[in-house]
């Protein structure tokens, strides 16, 4: 794509953008233009302001797509339906949408170049403290020359502690660093250079041809200190090609000047510059082109990292979990800025086509369920490399499992109060015919959506089973026969392989309850086999401690024949309700318990997880 494209081309791919070469060819050409990003941010914050009047105005259960009902909603803009002007060349090099991704890259870097660098500075401090290097070498001190290397060995110093400490530091702030680091250590360098070609042909020698070999072993030490700064620079530091240049150029010819300006000072010195000049000028001439190249190299595979992790309309920002055959990763929408989390599985992870199909069918049976407690689908598609991916509502929070292994079991009534809302998700599922096969507590998660507190919401439908026939008599993937799911919170007749119905979760969320009770499975501490077998035959243990009320219900979803369960989730929601406990846990008690594990928690973000159960 040459040109810009027009306002309403972008509106109307901003509305809906839709697969296809012209698309992709437009979503790289919005990546590398700041003129047309800018024009979308406009554009998406009409969106944005546009979604949150409608998602007040529809019902819950409304079922056409979040975009699509913007279109009677979207407010108009003051964008001209014309060729938008292409921003010029020097605008668009910096890559506004990178500039992110270079900072946390430079942060890195500097947080170890800059210790090496104290360490090479000290470690030069000591030895001309030491008396290990020739007195001569020691003249580079004098003066000026002091006062640079107490200059470069207090940024040397200070600048770990800062790139450490302060993770926040803006590009423009780490650049500043990065210059002052650097720009010290050459002004040392060329300090040097300088006083020892003028100042230590002055000394005792045995003869003119000691003298010359004195300025020539000077000269050439400090070629080395060069080539490795210089080297450094361009391996370490992440650059734009054009801006290593412009770095990298002075390094190189900053030994050359010197050289000249001795030259001009010491007769020994002008006796050998044509042979100082030459061999300085080859060996920067090398370093510098391989700075450049480094840098190049570092800078293309940085933007091809970053492209790679462009996934449709998302732009993947860190992986929060991984399964065997598939990862689960932070991401935000490109245009709307909306932060999601991304599923995918990767066609050479899969082995198997069916896999592919299986993972698909997650997407369709989860899109279909519009319950609160239900985990929400934005989009689903495939990649141009054949990975399947679909994106759904980010829930920053804690798994049952990990909120019971953190701080032990639950009330009664908090335990009473999840079981209630799972009852929900399951009654609509089970309504649309599917069964989830795989109810656990790390595919529950607790969260606050919309500042509501203990909210669960159910995940991973990577097991479900659709209506018969859904699949197809030749393509069915759960069939009969293939046990799959958790042995801890399995039924007994799934882990005989059997046909299964909607009770079959009514026993896993009855084990999942007494996990939640208790804080461990009904048969903890057995082989897979063990806890299989245990299922099929043994009674469930006793829950001691709850009331018995409730440990009645628990014990009727846990019975070995499912025509002794509950016969679905709305009698098993009613059951809970009646319970004496269920109007114990407050949305206040809720509130107080999430703020106390904030304010006790051992890290920022040590308790938010999201569950991983790809494969």
């Amino acid at each position: 794509m040459e040109r810009c494209p027009t306002a309403g081309q972008l509106e109307r791919w901003l509305r809906q953008p839709g697969p296809g070469g012209e698309s992709e060819e437009l979503a790289r050409h919005v990546d590398d233009c700041p003129r047309c990003q800018q024009a979308l941010d406009r554009l998406a914050a009409g969106e944005t302001a546009a979604l949150s009047r409608v998602r007040t105005e529809l019902p819950p259960a409304a079922d056409a797509p979040a975009l699509n009902r913007l279109k009677d909603a979207r407010p108009t803009t003051d964008l001209p339906d014309g060729p938008l002007v292409p921003a010029p060349a020097a605008a668009s090099g910096a890559q506004p949408r990178l500039e992110e991704e270079t900072r946390r890259l430079l942060l890195r870097r500097l947080r170890v170049v800059c210790p090496l660098l104290a360490l090479f500075v000290v470690a030069m401090l000591a030895l001309f403290l030491g008396g290990v290097m020739n007195p001569l070498y020691v003249r580079g001190t004098a003066g000026l020359g002091s006062g640079m290397v107490i200059a470069a060995i207090l940024a040397a110093l200070v600048s770990p502690v800062v790139v450490w400490a302060r993770g926040d530091l803006s590009l423009r702030a780490l650049r500043g660093v990065e210059l002052v680091v650097f720009g010290l250590m050459a002004a040392f360098l060329a300090k040097y250079r300088y006083t020892s070609l003028t100042r230590g042909p002055g000394g005792a020698w045995e003869g003119p041809a000691h003298q010359d070999l004195f300025v020539s072993h000077v000269a050439v030490v400090n070629n080395v200190l060069w080539h490795f700064l210089t080297i450094g620079y361009g391996v370490f530091i992440p650059n734009t090609l054009r801006r290593c240049v412009a770095v990298v150029t002075p390094l190189a010819v900053t030994p050359l000047v010197v050289t000249v300006l001795a030259a001009g000072q010491q007769s020994e010195v002008r006796d050998q510059v044509s042979f100082l000049l030459s061999t300085t000028a080859l060996g920067m001439l090398f370093s510098a082109a391989l700075a450049v190249f480094g840098s190049f190299k570092i800078s293309t595979l940085q933007r091809e990292a970053f492209a790679a992790r462009q996934l449709g309309q998302y732009r993947l920002k860190g992986r929060l979990g991984a399964g065997g055959m598939g990862e689960v990763y932070l991401a935000e929408h490109r245009l709307l800025k909306r932060p999601c989390a991304v599923k995918l599985i990767r066609p050479e992870r899969a082995g198997d086509p069916q896999n592919l199909r299986r993972f698909e069918r997650e997407v369709q049976a989860t899109a279909r369920l519009k319950s609160l407690h239900t985990v929400e689908i934005y989009d689903y598609g495939h990649a141009e490399d054949g990975t399947f991916y679909y994106a759904m509502e980010y829930l920053p929070g804690l798994s049952l499992d990990d909120l019971v292994t953190r701080y032990g079991p639950l009330p009664p009534a908090r335990a009473v109060h999840f079981l209630r809302q799972l009852c929900d998700a399951l009654r609509e599922a089970h309504a649309a015919g599917l069964i989830h096969r795989d109810i656990k507590p790390g595919n529950v998660m607790a969260c606050e959506p919309g500042g509501l507190c203990d909210v669960v919401k159910l995940l991973d439908f990577g097991l479900v089973r659709p209506p018969d026939g859904g699949d197809g008599a030749g393509t069915r993937l759960t069939r009969e026969g293939l046990i799959v799911g958790t042995p801890d919170f399995m039924s007994p007749e799934q882990a005989r392989g059997d046909a299964l119905d909607a009770r079959s979760d009514l026993y896993s969320l009855g084990a999942l309850a007494h996990f939640l009770l208790a804080g461990r499975p009904p048969f903890p501490g057995l082989s897979a086999l063990e806890t299989l077998t245990a299922h099929l035959h043994q009674p469930p243990p006793e829950l001691t401690g709850a009331p018995a009320d409730l440990a009645a219900v628990v014990r009727r979803c846990m019975a070995k024949d499912p025509a002794d369960r509950y016969p679905d989730a709305d009698s098993l929601g009613r059951a809970l309700a009646a319970c004496a406990c269920a109007g114990d846990w407050t949305e206040e008690r809720a509130r107080a318990w999430w703020a106390t594990i904030r304010g006790t928690s051992a890290a920022p973000g040590s308790w938010t997880s999201f569950p991983h159960s790809p494969a």
